[in-house]
């Protein structure tokens, strides 16, 4: 009965984990809470067998548990292991750090719940091996256990919130030195995407002027957990999730109408709710603004596919005439584009790794940035094939202005200029910033915050 309530005791922890953590404990909190129970686990299988055994047998029945109970869940961090670059990382920072804060504390503490026993005490060595392993977990639970926080600003604003978004909560970082200057509001641009760290260090100078607030779009940094929340993410939910943010700005500020800034893919999200909802909005600010993913990632392929074989990547070239032409249902069959596009366009890339170094992650955030971006866009992007602001708004109700980058990518430049020229809207003003590319806001970001302030001198009432 004792060895059968050891077995027993992981696989029902690893139900339960499958269910309540599908991608891994994602939060501080989570994570310590995953640590003291597989602890409490580990040291039950350990005493219960009697046997160092427990060390291997435990965790193998809890990371099949597991396995089994999230098999409803989807995405690059779920599934299984995929032979490329991207899915290695899924690996090592899904499974991986599952492994860490669940599977590495389970098999410390099966060896001290055997240890416990009188006929596996063990030697010295034995022991000694077991308190470095302690050590270790101590050490992961701390680090873990680090909360997120933004740095004060006398006379301001600077607080990291959690916005309800019906069933499901974003992170919304807010900033500013004027608790009365007009709010701005931030969508970022890929799905599952986090700029905060982005703004923090390269556009705090906007903080000057307005009272921003940057969202994590749900399934990315702080609202990675959201990303299982009810109703399943789609186009419509991106949309409601950046007006709940919206209100909750204009209720805690007081203020009917605020500023709404949106970047790349988050821009279809940012027309869309100002095109929805013009009641709520100063004026709408685009930047890398998308019109129509299924023609930008059309003439991405195109462009690739010959600079794969103008450079002689035949690798590449098979890949993309194996695959065909875009749209895609699964995120891998996009990482020819993701990872080849800035070096066919010259761009900088998607951001600077620094741009995660900022006090406002917490570590779980930082290591499952790739995850949560790879996991949201699976879940969204097919979903937001279907929009072309071109017929799906051809008007705004709100002054519209654009910050767009003279080295934007052709597959970007060429929808945009198309729905710019027919764009019907109140004020319509398109700002060029020169030697900046898709990232204009955080690659000029000087010449940015002029045309902000521009924008607010024209719109203030």
């Amino acid at each position: 009965m004792r060895r059968v309530m050891a077995v027993l005791a992981p696989v029902g922890w690893g139900i339960g984990a499958g269910f309540w953590t599908p991608r891994g404990p994602l939060t501080p909190g989570e994570a310590l809470w995953s640590i003291a129970l597989s602890v409490a686990v580990g040291l039950a299988a350990g005493w219960l067998s009697r046997s160092r055994w427990a060390m291997l047998f435990a965790p193998a029945a809890f990371v099949a548990a597991v396995e089994l109970a999230r098999a409803t869940a989807d995405g690059p961090s779920v599934d299984g292991p995929h032979l490329s670059m991207f899915g290695l990382v899924a690996l090592i920072t899904g499974r991986g750090l599952h492994g860490l804060l669940s599977v590495l504390p389970m098999i410390v503490a099966a060896a001290c719940g055997a240890g416990m026993t009188r006929d596996q005490r063990g030697s010295l060595v034995r022991r000694a091996g077991v308190a470095s392993g302690a050590a270790a977990v101590v050490l992961v639970a701390v680090a873990a256990a680090i909360p997120a926080r933004t740095a004060p600003i006398p006379g301001g604003v600077a607080d990291l919130v959690t916005v309800d978004a019906g069933g499901y909560r974003l992170g919304v970082l807010i900033r500013g030195r004027n608790p009365s200057a007009p709010v701005l509001l931030f969508v970022p641009g890929a799905p599952g995407g986090m700029e905060m760290g982005a703004m923090r260090r390269h556009l705090s100078a906007l903080e000057d002027h307005f009272v921003v607030a940057t969202m994590d779009r749900r399934g990315g940094g702080a609202s990675y957990p959201a990303l299982d929340g009810s109703p399943p993410v789609s186009l419509d939910t991106g949309v409601a999730d950046t007006v709940a943010a919206t209100n909750y700005l204009r209720e805690r500020f007081g203020q009917d109408r605020i500023y709404l800034l949106a970047h790349s893919g988050g821009s279809l999200l940012g027309a869309l709710a100002a095109a929805r909802h013009p009641e709520l909005y100063a004026a709408y600010v685009g930047t890398g603004q998308a019109v129509d993913l299924p023609e930008t990632d059309g003439i991405f392929y195109d462009d690739i596919l010959s600079w794969a074989r103008a450079t002689g990547n035949n690798k590449l070239e098979r890949r993309l005439v194996d695959l065909g032409p875009p749209p895609y249902q699964d995120f891998y069959s996009y990482e020819p584009i993701v990872t080849n596009t800035a070096a066919v366009y010259g761009q900088d890339g998607a951001g600077s790794v620094d741009d995660l170094d900022v006090a406002e992650y917490t570590l779980l955030d930082k290591l499952h940035t790739l995850n949560a971006m790879m996991d949201t866009w699976q879940a969204q992007y097919p979903d937001m094939q279907r929009v072309d602001l071109r017929t799906d708004v051809p008007r705004l109700a709100v002054p519209a202005y654009f910050v767009q980058g003279a080295q934007e990518m052709r597959g970007l430049a060429e929808p945009f200029a198309q729905w710019y020229a027919q764009l019907g809207a109140p004020t319509k003003r398109l700002f060029v910033l020169d030697d900046a590319g898709h990232r204009a806001l955080f690659e000029q970001p000087d010449r940015f915050v002029d045309a902000l302030t521009r924008v607010r001198a024209e719109t203030t009432q």
